[in-house]
C-alpha cells in the first residue's frame, strides 16, 4: 500500500506501519516492523484481551467486585472505576466519569494475578501471546503502558480481534461496544469528550472531535493509541486495522499527521 510509505514523512528516528485483514492477509507494510518499540498504552489492548481470556476461562466475573468499592473488572477495563490517571486515589463514584486511567490496568492485572495464581506478565504471554505467535512482544511491568512489541507481532493481534480464535466473538464483540453510554470525559491528548465513549480496553471513535483516527474514519472503529508515539485502529467498515509505531513521544507533530494517514489508508482500502 503506497499510502504506508506517508510515515517517512514523519519527523521521527523510526517508524513502522502495516495493514492487515481479518483473515490476516496482510495488505501491506512499510518500515523496520520487526523492531521492538515500546508501546506506552496500546498495552491496554493486550492487557485487556489477557483478562476477557481469563473471564471466559472462569477466573474472573466482568461484574465481581475489582478496585475502589462499588468497581468491578468492567468499570477497571472501561476507565470508569473512579481512579485516578497515574494515582491510586479514588475521584469519583464508579460508573460516573470516564476517568482514563492507569492505575485502573494496574489494579486489573493485579486482580487477575490473583485469580489465576499467575503473574500477570506471564499469564498474558500464556494466553494471548504465545497463541498468536507474539514472540517478540513482552507486557512485564505495569499493564497500562510497559508493553514492547513489533508492528508484525501486533498485526496478529489485530488480525486475530478481527476473526477472534482465542475468545468468543460474542467477547470481543462486548469489548468494542459501549460500556457505561452517556459518561463524559477526557480523552487524553484530545480533551474532553461528551460523550467519551469506549468499550472494555478498546477505545471507541464515535462521534468524537478532535480524534487520533482519520476524518473518514468509522464510527464503529475501536482501538488505542499511545503516548510513545503508537497506535492500532481497526475498522470493521473497512474491513482492516492498522498499526503504526514510533519511537517520538505523542505531540503536535502526531495530532497532525495520524489523521491524514489513516484517511490516506482508508482511501487506498475502498479503491
Amino acid at each position: 500500500m503506497q499510502s504506508l510509505a506517508l510515515i517517512e514523512n514523519w519527523p521521527v528516528p523510526t517508524a513502522a506501519a502495516a495493514v492487515v485483514r481479518a483473515d490476516g492477509r496482510l495488505l501491506g507494510a512499510h518500515g523496520p516492523t520487526g523492531h521492538r518499540f515500546p508501546l506506552a498504552s496500546v498495552t491496554k489492548p493486550l492487557a485487556a484481551y489477557a483478562a476477557l481470556v481469563a473471564y471466559e476461562e472462569g477466573a474472573i466475573e466482568l461484574d465481581e467486585p475489582a478496585g475502589p468499592e462499588g468497581s468491578t473488572v468492567r468499570h477497571l477495563l472501561a476507565h470508569t472505576s473512579g481512579l485516578a490517571f497515574d494515582e491510586h486515589r479514588v475521584t469519583a463514584a464508579p460508573g460516573t466519569r470516564r476517568l482514563y486511567s492507569n492505575a485502573g490496568f494496574e489494579v486489573l492485572g493485579d486482580h487477575v494475578a490473583k485469580a489465576t495464581d499467575i503473574p500477570f506478565a506471564e499469564y498474558a504471554r500464556q494466553a494471548v501471546l504465545e497463541p498468536l505467535g507474539m514472540i517478540s512482544t513482552t507486557l512485564d511491568g505495569s499493564p497500562a503502558k510497559d508493553g514492547v512489541s513489533t508492528v508484525d507481532d501486533l498485526v496478529r493481534f489485530a488480525a486475530e480481534v478481527q476473526a477472534p480464535r482465542l475468545l468468543d466473538p460474542r467477547t470481543v464483540a462486548e469489548a468494542m461496544t459501549v460500556q457505561y453510554p452517556g459518561t463524559k470525559g477526557v480523552l487524553p491528548g484530545y480533551g474532553h469528550q461528551n460523550p467519551n465513549d469506549w468499550g472494555l480496553g478498546f477505545e471507541i471513535r464515535d462521534s468524537k472531535s478532535p480524534h487520533w483516527t482519520g476524518s473518514s474514519s468509522s464510527a464503529r472503529t475501536f482501538g488505542h493509541f499511545g503516548q510513545s508515539g503508537t497506535f492500532l485502529w481497526i475498522d470493521p467498515v473497512a474491513g482492516a486495522a492498522c498499526v503504526a509505531l514510533a519511537d517520538r513521544a505523542f505531540g503536535p507533530w502526531a495530532v497532525e499527521a495520524w489523521p491524514a494517514f489513516t484517511d490516506a489508508v482508508l482511501a487506498e482500502l475502498r479503491r
